[in-house]
């Protein structure tokens, strides 16, 4: 029988986690509040909807595909070390942004990408906007790729059923939760949510890495110095 503490302690990192991803400025979030202050609450949520369902689906991807790879011996201790340094890259990146774009960005090979699925897609509806929209962003799939792996490492999600589909749990409410509350307020506001406004949110959100980060790098010194005694 999976252990509700277990599968708590998952949720509850999936449900950080996804919170914080979702913060940055990015195509979905200025989506949303363009549309959510022209159209109107639904349509800006509906366009939330479908991002958090492709972001669900990169996040179940991670957890299935590769986490178990790089939860193996060298493996796995690379990984963490190699986790560590991204989630501070992310929080400085984050947390030193002077303007409205894409955080996620990798490469202008990844952004020509997300171009072609979004030409090709062409999505008409809300939905279909906000879900093709992740879904040609391939830094939402690294990111989550690396994390589901530290989080196995770290033992926070526990690699079976149970604890994987806990995360992906709280991934989708933490994801949701953003993107309802942001859709909320444009709409309530009328657009006067401005782009300033999510910036500052997007440099907490890299205060919020750092420190995550920081207890990442203090929890493997600790291991290294169980280790050498």
């Amino acid at each position: 029988m999976p252990d509700l503490h277990d599968m708590v302690l998952a949720a509850l990192t999936g449900f950080v986690s996804g919170l914080l991803l979702s913060i940055p400025v990015g195509p979905i979030n200025l989506t949303i509040m363009n549309e959510g202050a022209r159209r109107g609450f639904f349509w800006a949520m509906m366009i939330g909807l479908g991002a958090t369902v492709m972001e669900v689906i990169y996040c179940f991807m991670a957890f299935t595909g590769f986490s178990s790879f790089f939860s193996r011996g060298p493996v796995k201790a690379a990984m963490e070390l190699f986790s560590f340094v991204f989630m501070l890259f992310l929080g400085v990146k984050f947390l030193t942004a002077k303007s409205v774009h894409a955080t996620m960005h990798l490469t202008d090979a990844a952004d020509k990408i997300e171009e072609q699925i979004e030409q090709r897609l062409h999505p008409h509806s809300a939905f279909m906007t906000g879900l093709v929209r992740v879904m040609g962003n391939l830094g939402v799939l690294v990111f989550w790729i690396i994390l589901s792996a530290n989080f196995i490492s770290r033992e926070w999600v526990t690699p079976d059923w149970p604890g994987k589909l806990s995360c992906v749990a709280g991934v989708a409410l933490g994801t949701g939760t953003w993107f309802l509350g942001l859709s909320w307020v444009v709409s309530l506001g009328h657009g006067k949510l401005s782009e300033k406004t999510l910036l500052r949110m997007e440099h907490l959100s890299g205060v919020g890495l750092l420190i995550l980060g920081c207890i990442h790098g203090v929890n493997i010194i600790i291991q290294l110095a169980r280790h050498k005694i």
